[in-house]
């Protein structure tokens, strides 16, 4: 296959992989945003709903991706090491905004939504050209591809 054609696949895949992490990232956000006062508990803020449900979604995402849209055979803890590094800077810097939103006024469904597309860019274009650079089509179903 052509690295142009490759390419497009990767994003589809990983495209398609996100949103399936994004149902799970705004399903565990509602629980952590409408659960709380259902249950007589104050409300939670932004950050305390962002941080949990971020969390679940990222370790599904890199699972997934890493295993079927870019193959890598590479060290998982290393990989997991860039990736942390990655949300170690977008999660203080999307939850600071969406904070100021939220503080603002703006709907936390529509600051989620907001995050969550600025992540599904940002993240793939790390993961292709820092976290996996150097080992994309490497595991066993690479191998099997050939």
């Amino acid at each position: 296959m052509s690295k142009k054609k490759d390419g497009i696949l990767q994003a589809i895949k990983f495209a398609l992989f996100s949103f399936s992490a994004g149902i799970i990232q705004i399903l565990s956000f509602t629980a952590l945003q409408e659960l709380p006062p259902m249950l007589g508990l104050s409300k939670l803020s932004y950050w305390q709903c962002h941080i949990p449900s971020l969390a679940l979604s990222v370790i599904y995402n890199f699972t997934l991706n890493r295993r079927f849209t870019f193959k890598s055979a590479n060290n998982v803890p290393v990989a997991m090491l860039k990736v942390a590094i990655f949300y170690l800077i977008f999660t203080p810097v999307t939850g600071w905004l969406g904070d100021i939103a939220d503080k603002a006024g703006w709907n936390n469904y529509l600051i989620e939504a907001l995050v969550m597309a600025s992540n599904l860019v940002l993240e793939f274009l790390y993961q292709k050209f820092f976290v996996f650079r150097n080992s994309i089509n490497t595991n066993d179903l690479a191998k099997k591809d050939k």
